[in-house]
């Protein structure tokens, strides 16, 4: 092998594998100690405010879901603002990058393509959940003494809480895409020396593919565990838990990542706690202190 470094490399995370169960999306143990890459920094997490409204001088718009009188773009953007202040200001060695600071929207592509080119450690996309109408049949006569029936939607106000996402394996593929883009051809932070001039279709590069898909999946996993449990446990919030989605923001960003569904906006409770002062902040610092937790044991800071 022409690069002993990648070799103990591969060989460190090789060993992580056997530590882990990617079977569970509960991780038993805290991680202490990362063999994948020792003096690794926490540097820069990615904000994505989910959704916006239309860019000016053009048709496109994706607003995401609405409540009674909010919306999805409205509140990620007030939610991802408070945030990007709140990490700054208690990790105080990582820079926020916001995917979009305004009220227009950013593709998908593009905010993959901004996490990405800002070398992010950390892809955290916010976001609110609803529920579609559900359709049901209505008597609203009768003919011959027989009902008759109309379909009629009305609104599920049924769902409350919180949801965390990971991607989903089916679209490894396009994660493996992303890695080499991101993480051989240019190098990723510490390892750039290491993985600069690798041919990402050599057998040894694709082991390494395999190996930063298997620490990025096992670290957005043991995030969105953390969250859940700040929002579960600190803020009494209802909980979904956390599941797997072919998010395409989600896999196309190289580097762990997770989408937190932050409420029901068109239940009326939730709607009315993802708009004040004291549900915002409460969401801000719950998942604040999960990236504390993180940040320390990925950093491996001794105990």
């Amino acid at each position: 092998m022409k690069n002993k470094a990648l070799k103990r490399l591969i060989y460190g995370l090789s060993a992580l594998l056997v530590c882990f169960s990617l079977f569970s999306f509960k991780l038993v143990s805290t991680v202490k100690r990362d063999t994948i890459n020792n003096g690794f920094k926490l540097k820069t997490i990615i904000v994505d405010a989910g959704h916006g409204g239309a860019p000016t001088g053009t048709g496109h718009f994706s607003h995401g879901a609405s409540g009674s009188y909010s919306t999805e773009r409205g509140v990620t953007l007030a939610i991802a603002l408070k945030l990007q202040k709140a990490i700054e200001k208690e990790l105080t060695d990582t820079k926020v990058v916001l995917t979009r600071s305004t009220e227009d929207d950013v593709s998908w592509e593009r905010r993959s393509a901004i996490a990405n080119e800002n070398k992010g450690n950390l892809f955290i996309s916010l976001h609110c959940n609803s529920l579609a109408d559900r359709v049901v049949r209505e008597v609203v006569g009768h003919k011959h003494h027989k009902p008759v029936y109309k379909t009629v939607r009305v609104a599920n106000h049924s769902g409350k809480g919180v949801l965390v996402l990971v991607y989903g394996l089916k679209r490894s593929r396009e994660e493996e895409k992303a890695i080499k883009q991101n993480q051989l051809e240019e190098g990723e932070g510490d390892d750039a020396e290491m993985n600069s001039g690798l041919d990402p279709n050599d057998p040894e590069s694709i082991i390494l593919i395999n190996q930063y898909k298997s620490k990025f999946r096992q670290r957005s996993i043991h995030l969105a565990n953390l969250i859940n449990t700040e929002f579960v446990e600190t803020d009494g919030r209802p909980s979904e838990g956390i599941r797997e989605q072919g998010v395409l923001v989600l896999c196309h960003s190289a580097m762990p990542a997770v989408l937190v569904e932050t409420g029901y906006i068109n239940n009326p409770d939730d709607e009315a706690y993802l708009n004040s002062e004291k549900g915002q902040d409460e969401i801000v610092n719950s998942i604040v202190r999960a990236l504390k937790n993180y940040k320390d044991e990925v950093e491996q800071v001794a105990k």
